[in-house]
């Protein structure tokens, strides 16, 4: 915000601070709950635990409109946890990672009593350490209230109704495989244009840069084809799609002949398709779009996606702080329309840096018929920092609920495919120039079981918790006529 947004130090530093306050908010409601079920149903209550995790978190999204470093997302490396995305998206992946923590714990306890015990009685009980007699009412905080009414929704129960759950979704849940072998080919370019202001004639240095970088990669698909015999000249039919990252180049297709001219010959003059970053009027409100524009071999406009899910305060301000508080790279309109955008004989949904945050816009774009998604990203603010990698993370997790590939096309990186499973494949280096090439196929349609129905495991983590704090004020209320009486 300070260096690219010329936000005053106070003003940033202050914008931290309350951010920072608003997220914390959340793990204290978890704990505030957590808190009152074990005064309610004792210590059992700690197998909610991952119930409440999930719905706090499930709480901030809804709340905040974000939520960045979930602690499922910790799980991007990780194979065997992360498949679990598939079912319930990556809030399934962090009841994952609580439910193993209280294990841990369990184990940690039972351990330590083992022990305790062995040590007891092997040496006397004077040589271990006097451990004070709990008090009444830490006694009764971890005691169930008994209110002699039939035992209410067991924890046990619940566990073992979600199990159910969780394994009919697992084997419904297809893998991906291909409806065909018709394929086209991606050229991913990773310019590293630098975050600082460009003159003009830099911006065309740089503009002409990523050009001859995608010829470089264009004929060598184009070479590698006619070795391999499946094309008979350099009059290439395989399909070929050139992907630019969004960067501070700042395209304006719409608005700017030059640049509609320079892009269209580059596309005809190669026989390919061209995706690119680039600013296009609202003609409702005089503000631009955020938008991805594709230019097909025939060097005429094929498709345009509009930002759906713009960074708040980085992209959009909110009405009533307009004019007093500035975008961090402007102020954009909303789109609305979850555009599909062809990649030869398949079908590509388009994600804009922030939104690969969004699990429910790559299922969307699935059930519109994308077989493959394409993430146009630039990172360049963020420095050589480890949220790179966790905005990578997002990307990850978005391949596995969806079942399909991701093509990540960054300006700085991490520019990579990442195949179904989650798996990175192909990671450019970041802070440096780089170019990628990858194919693309047609999928077989089919959809997991997140694409078909959402975040019904934050729903049930949520119906549940709601639950057992009703049924513990119940109980409670139970209890205290009980002693009246």
């Amino acid at each position: 915000p300070i260096n690219y947004a010329g936000f005053p130090p106070w003003l940033a530093y202050s914008g931290m601070v309350f951010v920072a306050l608003a997220v914390g908010v959340f793990p204290a409601i978890f704990a505030a709950v957590l808190s009152v079920l074990l005064r309610r149903l004792g210590s059992r209550a700690f197998l909610t635990a991952p119930f409440v995790w999930v719905f706090t978190e499930f709480l901030r999204y809804w709340l905040t409109g974000n939520n960045w470093n979930a602690i499922g997302y910790s799980q991007s490396n990780s194979a065997d946890t992360l498949s679990y995305a598939s079912i319930g998206g990556v809030l399934a992946v962090s009841f994952i990672v609580v439910f193993y923590n209280l294990v841990t714990h369990g184990l940690i306890v039972l351990g330590f009593e083992v022990v305790s015990s062995l040590v007891k009685r092997i040496s006397g009980s004077y040589m271990v350490p006097q451990i004070p007699e709990p008090s009444k009412r830490e006694t009764e905080m971890f005691r169930p209230i008994d209110d002699g009414s039939d035992p209410d929704l067991n924890p046990f129960f619940v566990i073992g109704c979600l199990a159910i759950f969780v394994l009919y979704a697992w084997m419904t849940t297809p893998n991906y495989s291909l409806k065909g072998v018709s394929e086209s080919y991606v050229v991913a370019i990773q310019p590293n244009v630098p975050m600082s202001v460009l003159d003009y004639k830099k911006y065309q240095e740089l503009r002409q840069r990523q050009i001859e970088l995608a010829e470089v990669e264009i004929a060598r698909v184009k070479k590698q084809l006619i070795a391999d015999s499946r094309q008979l000249s350099a009059d290439i039919q395989t399909p070929i799609t050139v992907v630019l990252p969004e960067s501070p180049m700042n395209f304006m297709y719409n608005d700017d002949r030059e640049f509609q001219q320079f892009i269209g010959d580059f596309a005809t003059r190669n026989n390919v398709s061209v995706l690119f970053n680039s600013a296009e009027p609202d003609a409702t409100n005089g503000k631009f779009f955020n938008s991805a524009v594709m230019v097909g071999p025939d060097g005429s406009e094929v498709a345009q996606y509009d930002k759906i899910f713009l960074l708040p305060f980085g992209e959009a301000v909110p009405p009533l702080l307009e004019g007093i508080m500035p975008g961090f790279v402007g102020n954009f309109s909303y789109g609305g329309e979850y555009d599909i955008f062809p990649v030869g004989d398949a079908k590509a949904g388009v994600m804009i840096c922030f939104e690969s945050h969004f699990g429910q816009m790559s299922r969307q774009y699935v059930q519109n018929g994308a077989d493959v998604i394409i993430e146009m990203t630039n990172d360049g603010y963020l420095g050589p920092t480890p949220v790179l990698r966790q905005h990578l993370a997002n990307a990850v997790f978005r391949a596995v609920e969806t079942n399909r590939p991701v093509l990540r096309v960054t300006n700085v990186g991490v520019t990579a495919y990442i195949n179904e499973r989650g798996e990175v494949l192909d990671p450019a280096p970041t802070y440096t120039e780089a170019t990628r090439v990858w194919s693309v196929s047609k999928s077989d349609g089919s959809q997991t079981f997140y694409v078909k129905y959402g975040d019904w495991f934050a729903w049930l983590c949520s119906l549940v918790t709601i639950a057992l704090l009703v049924m513990s004020f119940r109980r409670r209320v139970n209890a205290s006529a009980s002693i009246e009486e």
